[in-house]
């Protein structure tokens, strides 16, 4: 009886083993899919970042006796129509493709959260209200959307924001409702814990129980959200600049890049693949990423491994 009673107390005074801060990014490396993904992602973030380092020619050059120039030395992915270099259009077009990527996303997290956290933790009403517009929105059809969106803008030279812009507001508006359904049904599963409501007990503000209690909490699946969302936005931006409706010349686009590709399919195939290529390589990392972020960060994902 002695003995079990000295091992209870030792095992109760041990120190609790906690996980290191980084341990989910280790799983992340540990995983194969995961990794490589991540490899992916770093390399269009740099080619993107230093697209003025990387690129061997000014991507506005033009060099017309050198035009459907295929792959060389000299132009690694050949020229386009104009004589400028694939290849330094691909970097820099990487720059817009992420810029609206980014942004639209960030946006849209943070405005889904916000909304989420309101319709799930506020007043019956106002979750119903706010559960019809998330509905009433999300009925469009995106490029839809964007298309009839863009063509009333470009008719109103008076209107305040650039095509790019537009764009970028327009993801926004047809993406936030899928953060903030993700974020209200994480606050209702999350608002009738104990903690919350010993903090309510205290007397805590609804500030500090949002901001402090509930952020934490529900944060994780928006940015899996987030990395599954970047490369669903590259491609809207690629599909509306391949119909003519995103940046403008001489600014290079991955989706205009296609659209000259395809116009001299041809006379060249390389331009085409040139424009394909970055888009196969950045979706197919934030996808391996994000799932691999999913299989370390979600708690029911840890508990099935």
């Amino acid at each position: 009886m002695t003995d079990t009673t000295t091992n209870v107390s030792a095992d109760a005074n041990a120190p609790i083993k906690r996980e290191p801060r980084f341990s989910w990014l280790w799983q992340l490396l540990r995983d194969p899919l995961g990794c490589f993904g991540l490899i992916l992602v770093i390399l269009v973030v740099f080619s993107a970042v230093g697209a003025d380092l990387l690129s061997p020619y000014d991507y506005k050059a033009l060099d017309i006796p050198a035009k459907f120039s295929p792959p060389t030395w000299e132009h690694l992915l050949g020229t386009d129509n104009l004589g400028r270099d694939t290849f330094s259009r691909i970097l820099h077009g990487g720059r817009i493709a992420l810029y609206v990527a980014l942004v639209s996303v960030g946006v849209s997290l943070f405005l889904g959260l916000v909304l989420g956290m309101l319709a799930g933790y506020g007043p019956r009403w106002l979750d119903n209200l706010l559960m019809w517009v998330f509905d009433a929105v999300r009925a469009f059809p995106v490029i839809m959307f964007a298309l009839a969106v863009i063509t009333v803008v470009r008719a109103s030279p008076d209107f305040p924001l650039s095509d790019l812009e537009t764009i970028i507001l327009v993801v926004v508006v047809v993406t936030t409702p899928g953060y903030a359904r993700i974020a209200r049904a994480s606050t209702m599963s999350t608002k009738g814990t104990e903690f919350i409501m010993a903090e309510r007990s205290l007397g805590a503000g609804l500030k500090r129980i949002m901001f402090s209690h509930l952020v934490p909490n529900i944060v994780q699946p928006l940015l899996i959200l987030c990395s599954m969302d970047i490369p669903v936005v590259i491609t809207i931006e690629a599909g509306l600049s391949f119909l003519g409706l995103g940046v403008k010349p001489p600014t290079p686009s991955w989706g205009s890049i296609l659209n000259d590709g395809y116009g001299f399919i041809r006379n060249t195939p390389w331009i085409v693949i040139a424009g394909g290529i970055p888009l196969i390589i950045t979706t197919l990392g934030f996808t391996f990423l994000g799932e691999a972020l999913r299989d370390v960060l979600d708690p029911k994902m840890k508990k099935d491994r």
